[in-house]
């Protein structure tokens, strides 16, 4: 994933804010061939902003098979 608009060098060192902002680019632009970590979904859930259809169809998949 190449990102043009933001400086990642920078934003690298804060993690946190880096793994958020990570999320958010694969889930809203494309994984490109990427897979997304579920235990890092499920950590940062509520913290990120991502359209309110992939979120609820996300969430569709990591929580609908607990009873």
């Amino acid at each position: 994933m190449y990102n043009w608009s933001v400086d990642t060098t920078e934003l690298k060192k804060h993690p946190e804010q880096y793994t958020i902002w990570r999320l958010e680019q694969l889930i809203n632009y494309g994984l490109d061939g990427e897979k997304l970590k579920k235990n890092l979904l499920r950590k940062y859930w509520s913290k990120l902003r991502i359209d309110p259809h992939y979120k609820k169809y996300l969430s569709f998949l990591l929580w609908s098979n607990q009873s």
